[in-house]
C-alpha cells in the first residue's frame, strides 16, 4: 500500500477563528480554525510560519531606500504576509497567509487566504 499526496491550489479568501486572547490585528499568530466553504476545520498542529514584506509593483518604488531597507525587515503599513501552513483534524496540510494590504474601503485591516490544500491518497 503507498500513499500519495495530492494538492489542490485553492487562492479564496476565508476566515479563521482564534481561541483566548485575540492576536494583534496586523501581526497575527497561527488560527485556531479556518473556515473555508462553509466548513470548519480544526488546526491541530503548525507545521511551518514565515512572514514575507517585501515590496511589490509601483510600491517597490515609493520609498526612500533607507526606509524600504527597515520595511522589508518589519513590515509597513499595509505591506506584508504572514504565512502559515497548518495539519487540519482531518489530516489535510493547508497553507494560509494573512495579507495586510487593505482590500477595500470596508476592509481596511487585510484579510485570510487559502493557499492550498494537500491530501494524503492511500492506493
Amino acid at each position: 500500500m503507498s500513499s500519495k499526496p495530492s494538492t489542490q491550489f485553492v487562492d479564496e479568501m476565508i476566515e479563521v477563528g482564534f481561541q483566548g486572547n485575540s492576536p494583534l490585528e496586523k501581526t497575527p499568530r497561527c488560527p485556531d480554525r479556518l473556515i473555508w466553504r462553509n466548513s470548519v476545520y480544526q488546526v491541530v498542529e503548525e507545521l511551518a510560519e514565515w512572514r514575507e514584506f517585501a515590496r511589490k509593483g509601483r510600491m517597490s518604488k515609493n520609498m526612500q531606500p533607507q526606509h524600504a531597507t527597515r520595511a522589508s525587515r518589519v513590515g509597513s503599513w499595509g505591506v506584508g504576509r504572514f504565512h502559515f501552513q497548518v495539519k487540519v483534524e482531518s489530516g489535510e496540510i493547508m497553507e494560509v497567509y494573512y495579507d495586510r494590504a487593505p482590500i477595500d474601503v470596508d476592509k481596511r485591516k487585510g484579510g485570510w487566504y487559502l493557499v492550498s490544500v494537500q491530501s494524503v491518497d492511500v492506493k
